[in-house]
């Protein structure tokens, strides 16, 4: 009788086993995928932080590349009011060499 009762209680024991391990399956299911996940947010944490340092790069170069923009726009309007200066006096000398001509025929007309 002693075995048949350890044979009922191991039967038992197994029956009342059988949902526990099932749920220790799917909690073993559950972590893992839940591992999984913690990797792939690592994975995308990474991929942030080397984005992350792309865009610095890139805004560093942009900023470079601004500096040398207004240092070209600084030296362009430094050329043009140079230019500017270039022509007014040209044309200062132009209306004074149109007046000398203009009196130059007028004397030419009186002599002729």
């Amino acid at each position: 009788m002693d075995n048949d009762l350890v044979q009922l209680l191991r039967s038992v024991i197994r029956e009342e086993l059988v949902p526990v391990k099932a749920e220790l399956g799917t909690v073993n299911e559950r972590l893992d995928r839940i591992e999984t996940e913690q990797q792939n947010m690592k994975q995308d944490q990474q991929t942030m932080k080397q984005d992350q340092q792309t865009i610095k790069q890139d805004l560093q170069t942009m900023m470079q590349d601004q500096e040398q923009i207004k240092r070209a726009v600084l030296e362009t309007n430094e050329r043009l009011i140079n230019v500017e200066s270039l022509l007014e006096n040209q044309h200062r000398i132009i209306e004074l060499l149109s007046a000398r001509s203009i009196e130059q025929e007028a004397k030419l007309k009186r002599i002729i």
